[in-house]
């Protein structure tokens, strides 16, 4: 009988080496197979040189958790890797929903790494200093009508709102959509910030209104932050404060 082997599930963060924790990599580096969707196996190829590699592409999620468990059934240690943090809109859940369902004694074991939203408020300066939600405007796997539930409930609670998935090719009126939900709480002066490729090449930052935002360009590798009524903006840096007297 072949001894049982393990999977990582693995959040590699933004992508490049400076931004994985040491967990990360040291994961990486123990597991005999990297398997992943492939944007994010190029992200961190060249830490992948004598590794198996097991990419796929878009909507494959519970077929890459099927395949990583066969491997670790195998003896294999693997590491399962999503951009940001595996357990925000990551592999981490379906990875035990698959495991579970199959009855698996695999230990599957979570990596944490630096999430989108965490990458781009960072760019920004400090936006999400006081209570913040995150609220991704895809509706693949996510009726539309919660969506905007959610977004209702966030403006009318006064929190940073930050957008994952806020516009593709096949979904452009949603964040049309949002803004004008967030409209009826927030004022049109509203700070955003538009992080695009956060803490990645070709990194773009762009801080403006709630009013104005569309003007800019959005899509699904941007992260949209909309601040709360006392979010400010100075010196190119987007501040929420959190009450500390000066």
């Amino acid at each position: 009988m072949n001894k049982t082997g393990k999977i990582y599930v693995v959040g590699i963060g933004p992508g490049s080496k400076e931004h994985m924790t040491f967990e990360a990599k040291t994961a990486i580096e123990k597991s005999d197979i990297i398997v992943g969707y492939k944007t994010y196996i190029d992200l961190i190829k060249d830490m992948l040189e004598d590794k198996e590699v097991a990419s796929s592409g878009m909507k494959k999620e519970i077929e890459r958790c099927t395949e990583a468990l066969e491997y670790a059934k195998q003896g294999k240690t693997v590491s399962l890797v999503s951009s940001g943090d595996s357990g925000v809109y990551g592999m981490a859940g379906i990875m035990f929903e698959v495991a579970f369902k199959d009855e698996s004694h695999v230990e599957v074991e979570v990596i944490p790494g630096v999430t989108a939203a965490n990458a781009a408020a960072a760019s920004l300066g400090a936006p999400i200093m006081h209570d913040y939600v995150t609220i991704s405007l895809s509706d693949l796997l996510t009726d539309w009508s919660l969506i905007e539930k959610r977004l209702h409930c966030a403006g009318k609670g006064d929190f940073v709102v930050c957008l994952y998935n806020p516009k593709s090719k096949g979904r452009q009126q949603q964040i049309q959509i949002a803004r004008e939900i967030l409209l009826k709480y927030k004022n049109e002066d509203t700070v955003v910030g538009i992080v695009r490729n956060a803490k990645r090449a070709g990194e773009s930052i762009v801080i403006t209104t709630l009013g104005d935002m569309l003007k800019y360009e959005i899509d699904m590798f941007t992260t949209v932050i909309v601040g709360n009524s006392n979010t400010y903006s100075v010196k190119e840096k987007m501040i929420t404060p959190r009450g500390y007297e000066l």
